[in-house]
């Protein structure tokens, strides 16, 4: 995005005029008037970007803008790479340098010059667009939108009945919903993705003969996202008037809003009706809407399809409404569909199975997607090499095949959609390799890296990009795949429609370039490289100075390590560099004199330690080294200011985790000198190190995992704790399982802490807990506490997840009435003396799963099970065969009625070096992915 490329680049030399370019001669005017001309061109230039698509000399006066913006950064990159690098202590160097200098600072001043004189060229063109296309200088949308991308929402509804896949059972759910239910006006929400069906299902709905009996007034409205709501009221009065054969009143064409509001309103007071709002993109929409309709108390029905979680959660709340979150297809389903739009209801030839399935992966259960694809390849021979070659060009196919361009356009008004803060973050998806999963932790640092991220006040930069990825989920444009206690996206991924859309558009835009096996020759004028696979037909010439960012994903062969390391040493201004799951032994040497480096991740690589120049990378915020071999860090790591996240761990592999499965780094003497960190994981409090009364010293950490307490540390680690006001996320850890834990001297913890992590044995229960009212999460391991743990917990208003490992030697838990209201995860394993689970009517309502593993002497499952009508899950490992045998249906006086309600029961065993799950009741064909030990690696 050019706009983006530009306002980075104004931040940019705010700062640096103010720290360096004052020391230059004869560059301020120069300066100066690029930064006053690119500042008059943002507003435009946001305009404009969204209209580069249906106007080729504005696309190419955006170009202009975006490259002329990132000539200017190469520029004061040169600079202050040439100021950090030429600091020499002898005279004749001095003299030497001051030479060097000085022709270097000319040679800036003549870049800047140069870049002055097209600026003012492009400043130029940009009033002569503005006149001649009679754009607004600003708007308050982020797009322009082309009005012909809405025809397309028309297709849903030409749709064939022999598509409709799987339509019939979800008719008939959405069918009750509309025709049920009390008297007062109900709202339906319709929501999921672009291309899943809403429109087509809702429409079959809105047709059904009995849908048309029950209801006395009918109307479909299309609101589209540029809509106006005096049109669309207008077009409501229409409909209405039209099916009663009643004559439109006089002068709507000149009422306003609530005139118009009022007239709809009136029509509807007698009547029972139905209308649906179909496509509805935003709150603001649905607030202007809602107005015009009579709660009339005879059961009408409104029904709104939507891409946007909250619009359809917020359209539905305060009437007898639901919200129908509408699912992706079935294996079975997709497989029938993809058959009869490619085969025309034959069947598929044998020798084309496997390759049909690879290609019906790709659509992920989107009927949009398997209806064009399928069309598609209803059109090619049944060439095997003709669908391999497809399978394999899927991105150029769905690019340029006009079959698809109804795919293209629903996919595409989503991306229009998108606030413009949240379009560079989309757009840098593209960056990850095909059904990659995604973390957000290290997408959302490397979001800030690329100055995507805008400061609010009161929030961190982190917690600003949460909210970002939690925008692109509720959009449904990203797949989640693991959420949080409070609901934020952990984990994600990526439809392969939408990244191919993505991949597209961040090439044309010059944001991110795909390098895999079938990338040859060149790159040029590449600002993020993102390596995927085999690189050996790629030359390493023209990256020069304008790569910035540089991701390797699971690069191993010799080949393309070798071009790797030629870019480390020719793309001296990078500021991402990612190399997770690379071939790499020993740190690469070259790093070092990456002087502009915010960024680095050796994630999952066999490096064992950091060399001494590491202190030259004093731009450095974060340094990834999770599930490398590092377990010490030098000294000069004290000399990077900047560092934000110190990311430093081993997690070992078992089928259950044992207690020391977490492998930390020894500090070196001092890492109080690290005040900008916000994340320290996962230190060992080594003796003679003084780590735990340092740690005090980093008052602005958000999240602390320290590792080998011992209880002569417990006064100075609760003292240090009590210091880190802004801590979230705690998780302490002892020398040895029966290894003390003395925390009792905390009085003061930090009152934001959400997340408490505790693996060691514990006296007495840490009293103090019991004030930590935005716990969401908590973990006691190994603490064998003699007191009932429950009662100090059960008040937290706000914690969503219990998990109790060897954290109990009493014999009943019980969970009083009334009690752990937010509760929705309950993890017991290992409470060997554990005899009975009893759970009193009213506790724990909002309970989704219990997870009971290796409780050896628990006779049956909780007592008042029964009670706990939103449980989804409930799941046993490794119980004893006796307690299981009860469990099933047909064992006499056994608690299978017990669990009956609980939609899945499993019963789980490792037997072979992997996990196997048994379901238990009626569905005998469940299968469940055995997710736990992930699950407790993945959390930290």
């Amino acid at each position: 995005m050019a706009e983006c490329a530009v306002t980075y680049l104004l931040d940019r030399l705010t700062v640096i005029w103010e720290q360096k370019v004052k020391e230059l001669k004869g560059v301020k005017e120069g300066m100066e008037a690029i930064k006053d001309e690119l500042e008059r061109m943002t507003a435009f230039l946001r305009v404009a970007d969204a209209m580069e698509d249906t106007d080729m000399e504005l696309k190419v006066w955006v170009k202009q803008v975006r490259d002329v913006a990132y000539d200017t950064e190469d520029v004061l990159d040169k600079f202050i790479q040439n100021r950090q690098e030429s600091r020499p202590n002898v005279f004749v160097c001095k003299l030497f340098n001051w030479i060097s200098t000085l022709r270097f600072n000319n040679g800036i001043a003549s870049d800047i010059e140069s870049i002055r004189i097209r600026v003012r060229g492009i400043a130029e063109r940009h009033q002569s667009y503005q006149y001649k296309s009679n754009i607004p200088e600003a708007g308050s949308s982020s797009v322009v939108v082309n009005s012909l991308a809405y025809d397309r929402r028309g297709d849903a509804l030409l749709v064939e009945e022999a598509e409709l896949v799987g339509i019939e059972g979800r008719k008939s759910e959405l069918m009750g919903w509309v025709m049920e239910g009390g008297a007062r006006l109900g709202v339906i929400s319709v929501a999921g993705m672009g291309g899943l069906g809403k429109t087509t299902l809702v429409k079959k709905v809105y047709d059904d003969a009995a849908v048309k009996k029950h209801f006395q007034s009918h109307a479909w409205i299309t609101v589209s996202e540029s809509f106006k709501i005096e049109e669309l009221l207008k077009d409501t009065i229409h409909q209405l008037h039209d099916e009663t054969k009643q004559p439109v009143p006089q002068g709507i064409n000149t009422m306003s809003s609530n005139q118009l509001k009022e007239v709809v309103k009136q029509f509807l007071q007698e009547r029972r009706y139905v209308i649906v709002f179909d496509d509805v993109w935003s709150i603001q929409a649905w607030d202007a809407i809602k107005y015009a309709l009579s709660n009339n108390s005879y059961g009408s029905r409104v029904i709104i399809t939507t891409r946007l979680t909250d619009v359809a959660s917020h359209s539905s709340m305060g009437t007898e409404g639901n919200v129908y979150m509408l699912k992706p297809l079935t294996q079975e389903e997709s497989w029938t569909l993809f058959c009869q739009k490619t085969f025309r209801r034959s069947l598929c030839p044998p020798y084309l199975t496997e390759i049909s399935h690879n290609i019906l992966n790709r659509c992920a259960g989107l009927p949009l997607a398997i209806v064009a694809i399928g069309g598609v390849l209803a059109t090619k021979s049944n060439r095997f090499d003709d669908w391999v070659m497809l399978n394999q060009s899927f991105g150029a196919e769905l690019e340029g095949n006009d079959k698809l361009e109804s795919l293209r356009m629903i996919l595409s008004l989503s991306f229009k959609d998108l606030p413009y803060y949240l379009k560079s973050c989309f757009l840098y998806l593209s960056i990850y390799p095909e059904d990659y999963r995604i973390e957000s932790k290290s997408l959302i640092r490397k979001w800030i890296m690329e100055g995507f991220v805008k400061q609010k006040v009161g929030r961190t930069l982190e917690e600003v990009a949460q909210g970002y990825l939690n925008e692109l989920v509720n959009r449904n444009l990203i797949r989640l795949v693991r959420s949080s206690e409070d609901g934020s996206v952990k984990s994600c991924r990526i439809h392969d429609f939408i990244r191919e859309m993505l991949v597209t558009k961040s090439r044309d835009q010059s944001l991110v370039m795909i390098a895999n096996e079938q990338t040859s020759g060149g790159i040029n004028k590449v600002r993020r490289l993102s390596i995927h696979g085999s690189l050996a037909k790629v030359q390493p010439q023209g990256f020069g100075t304008q790569l910035r960012s540089l991701h390797a994903f699971g690069v191993t062969d010799l080949e393309s390590m070798l071009l790797i390391h030629e870019l480390l040493n020719s793309c001296r201004m990078l500021k991402v560099l990612v190399l997770s799951g690379s071939n790499l032994e020993s740190f690469p040497k070259a790093i070092t004199k990456l002087l502009h480096l915010r960024y680095l991740s050796l994630r999952c690589t066999n490096i064992k330690s950091l060399p001494r120049s590491i202190e030259k990378l004093q731009n450095l915020e974060t340094l990834d080294l999770k599930h490398s071999y590092v377990t010490k860090l030098p000294v000069e790591i004290l000399k990077l200011p900047n560092l934000r996240h110190l990311i430093v761990y081993r997690c070992v592999e078992y089928s259950y985790l044992p207690f020391d499965y977490v492998l930390g780094f020894k500090p070196p003497v001092g890492m109080g000198a690290l005040t900008s960190l916000h994340q320290l994981t996962f230190v060992e409090a080594t003796p003679g190190s003084g780590i735990v009364l340092e740690l005090g010293k980093m008052k602005e950490l958000r999240r602390l995992c320290i590792l080998k307490l011992r209880r002569e540390d417990g006064r100075a680690i609760c003292s240090s704790i009590e210091k880190l006001h802004n801590l979230r996320t705690l998780n302490i850890t002892a020398t040895a399982e029966d290894e003390i834990l003395d925390l009792h001297y905390l009085s003061s913890p930090p009152v934001y802490l959400q997340r408490l992590y505790i693996s060691g044995h514990l006296e007495k229960f840490p009293h103090w807990m019991k004030s930590l009212n935005n716990l969401v999460k908590v973990y006691f391991r190994w603490s064998r506490l003699r007191e009932d743990p429950l009662q100090y917990l059960q008040d937290l208003p706000h914690l969503v997840h219990l998990d109790l490992l060897v954290a109990y030697l009493g014999e009943e838990l019980r969970f009083k009435a009334g009690k752990f209201q937010r509760l929705k995860k309950l993890d017991l394993d290992k409470l060997e003396p554990l005899k009975q689970v009893i759970i009193e009517e009213g506790a724990m309502p909002n309970l989704e799963m219990i997870i009971i593993q290796r409780c050896t002497f628990l006779e049956s499952v909780p007592s008042g099970i029964e009670h706990l009508t939103n449980i989804q899950v409930l799941e046993f490992f490794d119980m004893p065969q006796e307690f299981v045998h009860k469990l099933l249906p047909d064992t006499f006086d056994g608690d299978y009625h017990r669990v009956a309600h609980i939609p899945q029961v499993y019963y789980t065993y490792w037997r072979d070096a992997a996990w196997e799950a048994h379901p238990v009741g009626a569905n005998p064909q469940m299968t469940r992915d055995i997710t736990r030990t992930n699950d407790q690696r993945n959390s930290l």
